[in-house]
């Protein structure tokens, strides 16, 4: 079992920035990597960053340029920067953790972050 924690979301107008973190702990004892996705109310959720499998960051088109997903001291720690936060960003952030070898994945309960025009 791998329980992931979110935090350092937030209300922020439009252009605003804020930082999210996500731990990891449990039994994280496998290869591993750890990405950030987001969903809203009624939409499936959607990829936002993460680490490819070579190290170079992966974002998603959407947050290109103003979202950056950066490693912790430990490789069970992430981090979530986005700059220039536009009204349409606004979701609920989930963390994922998934064992490479294995595939399995676990999810943590997220972080809302809101911005408003």
């Amino acid at each position: 079992q791998v329980r992931l924690r979110e935090s350092g979301g937030g209300s922020v107008q439009a252009g605003g920035s804020l930082r999210l973190s996500c731990e990891a702990s449990g039994n994280t004892g496998c290869t591993s990597d750890m990405s950030w996705w987001r969903q809203v109310p009624g939409k499936e959720r959607e990829f936002v960053s993460g680490f490819r499998i070579d190290g170079t960051i992966n974002n998603a088109d959407s947050v290109a340029g103003r979202f950056t997903i950066s490693q912790g001291d430990t490789e069970n720690t992430v981090y979530l920067q986005m700059n220039d936060l536009k009204p349409e960003d606004t979701a609920m952030y989930h963390c994922k953790w998934r064992c490479r070898g294995s595939g399995l994945s676990y999810w943590g309960l997220g972080t809302q972050v809101t911005v408003s025009s």
